[in-house]
């Protein structure tokens, strides 16, 4: 599975390393990723995630029906 938050959307971002004598290099920066599992009451099953640090603080604020039903509307997640 790709390198990409199912919950927030995040994915990785291109930058440069940068020298002391300012010489660039091309470099990526990765996405906080963790693979968790949670119990996902409404529909009596276990769903397991690839989220970032932020997609975890999402769902413990808003819940997991909230954050996966938002989620399936921007098209993160296919149901």
């Amino acid at each position: 599975m790709s390198k990409i938050c199912q919950i927030t959307g995040k994915k990785a971002m291109v930058g440069n390393n940068v020298s002391h004598s300012n010489h660039r290099t091309k470099r990526k920066f990765d996405v906080n990723l963790f693979t968790k599992k949670f119990y996902w009451v409404e529909q009596d099953c276990w769903v397991q995630l690839n989220l970032s640090a932020s997609g975890l603080r999402t769902i413990n604020k808003v819940g997991l029906d909230a954050a996966i039903k938002t989620a399936v509307e921007k098209g993160f997640i296919n149901v």
